[in-house]
């Protein structure tokens, strides 16, 4: 679904022909983030539009559209064919199609108007293969890029629901990633930063993604998992928890403390383990990898970079939120002197996408 706005100026000297063409023109570049460039001429006919988006995948689009307008007053229809170019980066792929589409002309005269449409993602919207590793078709419920310079509270809390939110801010958005670092607070102690949708976001089943890359350091231990609190129980997926602090003798990092592995794990309840694996992987602070989870009714999946990489038959029917988290101890032990602090060492995230399946 795209979201598209107009200047109201620029609206009351828009012909049907215009906006139709605005239409393939938005059609040609799909849902995503960008805009929509436009110029009518002094019938109020559209002449040339152009138009550049990014999709939620990440893929780039851009169109071109030229028509030639009626004579003003007259009537009737004009025509147009709106060109598209898709570029996938990083990667080599390029496709190219062309549209052209008939539009009724308006009858009354204006000056040239030059206009800009924008283009917002749409939650409910369907993309079709747009899942990393996935085909088939897909709703996007959940999307978030991360393109402002603050977390979007309507979306996310920075705390977990039985803990305040510490003062000292560990976190920030910026240059299109949620980062969250290692650092201590007023009192000298390195403290957790949980980020959840807890009360504004749930679902049962469907396919869930981020891409992220993550810290170094004695104690720390990032995590993206699904949850909820349904009065005593707690059922849990983790999607990827990585202890870097573990060292080079427990199977987590090498001797420089970076993490070489991360784990996959279902808890039925707080206690009662459905299933875990761990996957040995490369320095995955040293770039951005996608985690990823399939949700289904009798089985989860879980993905490495579009690749399966765990799947285990368990019933899970309650909903759930996300959360992003930066915790300490568990089998990364505890920080210390040692653990680099600040955001040139933070656990990153790119986006976070959530799908019905």
């Amino acid at each position: 679904m795209l979201k598209v706005s107009f200047d109201v100026t620029a609206m009351r000297a828009l012909s049907l022909t215009a906006f139709t063409g605005v239409s393939v023109m938005l059609t040609a570049c799909g849902a995503g983030t960008g805009t929509a460039q436009y110029t009518l001429d002094a019938n109020g006919n559209l002449t040339t539009a152009s138009a550049t988006t990014k999709l939620a995948n990440g893929t780039v689009q851009t169109a071109s559209l030229t028509t030639s307008p009626l004579t003003p007053g007259a009537g009737g229809t004009s025509t147009g064919t709106a060109t598209g170019t898709t570029t996938t980066t990083p990667g080599t792929s390029t496709t190219t199609g062309s549209t052209t589409t008939t539009g009724t002309t308006g009858t009354t005269g204006t000056t040239g108007t030059t206009g800009t449409t924008s283009i917002t993602p749409g939650w409910g919207s369907t993309t079709s293969g747009s899942t990393t590793g996935q085909t088939g078709t897909f709703t996007m419920t959940f999307s978030e890029e991360f393109a402002g310079t603050t977390l979007d509270a309507t979306k996310w809390n920075d705390k977990i629901w039985y803990e305040t939110s510490n003062a000292t801010k560990n976190y920030a958005v910026s240059n299109g990633s949620l980062k969250i670092w290692p650092q201590r607070d007023a009192s000298g102690k390195f403290f957790n930063r949980t980020i959840d949708t807890d009360g504004k976001y749930y679902q049962t089943y469907g396919f869930f993604e981020i891409e992220a890359k993550l810290p170094i350091g004695k104690g720390t231990w990032p995590a993206f998992w699904l949850f909820n609190h349904i009065g005593t129980r707690r059922p849990e997926i983790d999607v990827m928890e990585a202890y870097a602090g573990g060292g080079p003798n427990s199977g987590w990092s090498d001797a420089n403390f970076h993490p070489t592995a991360y784990a996959a794990t279902i808890w039925i309840d707080a206690g009662q383990l459905g299933g875990t694996k761990t996957m040995v992987t490369s320095d995955l602070s040293a770039a951005f990898h996608k985690y990823a989870l399939k949700w289904e009714a009798g089985v989860q999946t879980f993905y490495f970079d579009g690749k399966p990489v765990f799947s285990k038959a368990v019933t899970m029917p309650d909903p759930m939120y996300l959360m992003l988290d930066l915790w300490y101890g568990s089998a990364s032990g505890q920080p210390d002197n040692t653990t680099p602090t600040g955001i040139a060492n933070s656990y990153e995230v790119n986006y976070v996408r959530a799908w019905k399946l």
